[in-house]
């Protein structure tokens, strides 16, 4: 399978997870949902930075340009999901499938891309594993 689509499909639901657990918070204990949505957007953001990092680390191939189509596929993805989660926690109805498809998917879009950057910065400059000899030493 293409590495951009199943990073795309793993962090479009999880965003979207993270958009139904932040309602579903917001829903059944109002006082905490200040601070659970920044706890949450930092759980996307070091998600991101780390798996963004670790393809830098292992010299994927093209990472910037899977990193790019895998948050257009995360974009509507988490759109898509998160509408679904929230319609069963807060009665969310069809009508906030336009709106999270729009600038809730290009927000999604531009979190992954920037976090994915970011990770592969960190990622390039790690120092890289030794590789062994071909008499296995190293």
């Amino acid at each position: 399978m293409r590495a951009w689509l199943v990073r795309g499909f793993w962090m479009g639901l999880f965003h979207g997870g993270v958009q139904t657990g932040t309602s579903a918070v917001s829903v059944y204990s109002p006082e905490a949902a200040s601070s659970i949505r920044y706890i949450a957007i930092g759980l996307v953001v070091v998600i991101g930075v780390l798996w963004g990092a670790l393809d830098a680390w292992r010299q994927l191939d093209g990472r910037g340009m899977v990193w790019f189509f895998a948050a257009l596929v995360a974009g509507p993805l988490a759109g898509i999901a998160g509408v679904a989660g929230r319609s069963l926690v807060d009665q969310t109805g069809l009508e906030s499938l336009g709106p999270a498809l729009t600038g809730g998917a290009a927000f999604t879009a531009l979190l992954v891309m920037a976090t994915a950057g970011i990770g592969m910065g960190i990622g390039n400059v790690l120092p890289q594993p030794e590789e062994s000899q071909p008499d296995g030493s190293r």
